[in-house]
């Protein structure tokens, strides 16, 4: 072997464009080594209650994206390593067996939560060479912010003013045509199965919203389509709470979750799409998300294993249930609440569930069921395609009233919810359709129904359909009610939402947000 090994470690940094560790390797090393680690942690149970770790439909994403990496390396005279086994040790074993007079250094991006700090911290302690780290899949560089993390406002407003005002974007690093070779007799290693990992591998659903495979490629094909082909950025803002269909909303999210996208690279895009076409806020509005996404990991930076803890970042004492009978119902699409099992519905079959959703069942199982946060957040790991340990805990956080919302007791209504974003049942009839002889907005209050009006609907409650879990008392005032709008803006297959939509919540002792 001539010259000196440069090793990368890849983790969630899965793409070659605007990758800072794997192109300074590139750049700095007479060859590069790139390797992914399937590790076994990882296809264990979650911390707290044991549901598997990484479900099938993250799985399948994620074996799709290393194939793509895989082929992306190749196609430009280098390759990816792929090893089954933990990352401290098998990359360990590696360099032993290149020789450490052989390596330069080993690099990799660095993460923020305490699983992944344990293996940086060991890999450190066992490599036994140089090891360089940097920051990335973030927006805003931790290094450009205008505080120190640990002084992160802890208000995503306050945090967004700062930042906007004061710090630039730092520019999409260039990607070389031709790569470095691998060092020579390194197997590259064959790609697992689902099987191999011990995860039943699943078919896709044709209702899905996302029906895309894992990868680079893809994501960069997306934002391709989303912005230049259609046009569709351009009404983001008014889409982006529909419930059905791929275009609704940017479904940049798994591609970002899995660091196949670099948030700088949208960022640019966007930017070039506001000079050439148009800029309005929908537009602005993907920054304005992307930086939500930024707002999160820095609350993970600040708080470290707190944003894991059942009182949150916050500290509260809040007498969680942990009634495993609620759960289940809430998990299996058993609430008798169609609003909430639709889109747990569509989380099992499909892996993915849109942010409206999200915020419903997230709200439904903390505030109505006053269930542990902690059951949603372990749930939606294991299941979620786009799982982002920041984003997610700290969106349940955030929905427990234990993370960085200002206001206190927000609580969504879920059938006013239904109502405004799904007015005519048709996302629930989509998923639900032992209920699809329901006609109308009916459809979101099966049980205030009359048997005469059940009866032609051929529903049964407590056997075609369960009865509801609960009723809440806030309820009352919008069931019956024909839903307030159309449901989606432009290109999402109804009118634009009416302003009366920022009404989403209930709050005790206080008038809803507007």
């Amino acid at each position: 072997m001539t010259g000196k090994t440069i090793i990368c470690m890849l983790r969630n940094d899965l793409r070659l464009h605007d990758n800072e560790a794997l192109l300074w390797a590139f750049k700095n090393g007479s060859q590069v080594l790139p390797i992914y680690c399937f590790d076994p942690r990882h296809y264990s149970g979650t911390y707290h209650f044991g549901f598997p770790k990484t479900g099938p439909h993250r799985l399948k994403f994620l074996l799709e994206c290393i194939q793509d990496l895989r082929q992306i390396l190749k196609s430009r005279g280098s390759g990816l390593i792929v090893r089954t086994g933990k990352p401290e040790e098998v990359i360990t074993d590696l360099i032993q067996k290149i020789g450490k007079e052989s390596i330069d250094s080993l690099v990799y991006s660095e993460e923020i939560t305490k699983e992944e700090l344990d293996v940086e911290s060991s890999l450190k302690s066992s490599c036994g060479v140089k090891v360089k780290t940097f920051w990335e899949n973030t927006l805003y560089h931790r290094d450009d912010l205008p505080f120190h993390y640990k002084q992160l406002p802890d208000i995503y407003t306050q945090f967004r003013k700062v930042v906007e005002s004061n710090v630039p974007v730092r520019s999409v690093i260039s990607t070389p045509r031709e790569l470095k070779p691998l060092p020579s007799g390194i197997e590259e290693g064959n790609i697992p199965t689902s099987e191999d990992l011990g995860v039943s591998s699943v078919h896709a659903d044709s209702r899905t919203a996302f029906p895309y495979k894992g990868g680079e490629s893809t994501g960069l094909e997306r934002i391709d389509y989303y912005l230049w082909q259609t046009d569709k950025v351009a009404h983001y803002k008014e889409t982006r709470n529909c419930m059905i269909g791929s275009d609704y909303s940017t479904k940049f999210s798994p591609w970002l979750a899995h660091g196949c996208l670099s948030p700088r690279f949208i960022y640019s895009e966007i930017k070039r799409y506001e000079k050439e076409r148009t800029a309005n806020q929908s537009t602005y509005w993907v920054l304005f998300e992307l930086l939500w996404r930024d707002y999160f990991r820095y609350v993970a930076l600040k708080y470290g294993d707190k944003i894991f803890y059942p009182g949150g970042i916050q500290g509260k004492h809040i007498p969680w249930k942990t009634d495993k009978n609620a759960f289940n119902a809430w998990k299996e699409s058993k609430t008798g609440v169609p609003y909430v099992d639709a889109n747990m519905r569509e989380l099992a079959a499909t892996g993915f569930m849109s942010n409206r959703g999200r915020q419903n069942v997230a709200s439904f199982l903390t505030k109505d069921l006053k269930l542990d946060w902690r059951l949603g957040a372990e749930w939606f790991e294991s299941m979620l395609i786009d799982h982002d340990v920041c984003s997610n805990y700290g969106n349940w956080l955030y929905s427990a009233g234990i993370g960085n919302d200002p206001r206190e007791d927000r609580k969504f209504n879920m059938v006013k919810q239904g109502l405004d974003y799904d007015p005519n049942g048709d996302f629930i009839r989509l998923w639900i359709p032992e209920l699809n002889k329901v006609k109308g907005a009916d459809v979101h209050t099966v049980w205030a129904l009359s048997s005469a009006v059940l009866s032609r609907a051929e529903v049964v409650l407590a056997e075609t359909y369960p009865k509801p879990l609960l009723i809440a008392p806030e309820w009352a005032k919008h069931m019956g009610k024909i839903g307030s709008g159309g449901g989606c803006g432009r290109g999402g297959g109804g009118s634009k939402l009416k302003q009366q939509k920022g009404m989403d919540f209930y709050f005790k002792n206080s008038q809803p947000r507007q």
